[in-house]
């Protein structure tokens, strides 16, 4: 069975970093996509960050320049940078991988940014 988890969220002030990692356990043997998405309280889920080939990352418009995602292949592990936070930066972060055979979901981390 697939099986997504997200780690590294927590409380960090203004301008802050912190690191968030989605392991990724069963049997992924061919990726479409993957990414960072997250939802804020009272907001739609949003994408942050994605993978769509191997050499094409893109971003949200409101986090460029202070994120960065990559991928540990050998561990089917994916990361996210986050510098430079800011409070509206505060929501749960999900994983996700796009496979053929569907879309697999962490069950999130929460970011919260506040002084």
């Amino acid at each position: 069975q697939v099986q997504l988890v997200e780690s590294g969220g927590g409380l960090v002030q203004p301008g802050g970093s912190l690191r968030l990692s989605c392991a990724a356990s069963g049997s992924i043997f061919v990726i479409n996509a993957m990414g960072w998405y997250r939802q804020a309280p009272g907001k739609e889920r949003e994408l942050v960050a994605a993978i769509t080939s191997d050499s094409n990352t893109r971003y949200a418009d409101s986090v460029k320049g202070r994120f960065t995602m990559s991928r540990v292949n050998a561990k089917n592990t994916l990361t996210l940078q986050m510098n430079s936070l800011k409070p509206e930066d505060t929501a749960v972060y999900y994983c996700s991988w796009s496979t053929p055979l569907g879309d697999y979901w962490g069950q999130g981390t929460q970011v919260t940014v506040s002084s």
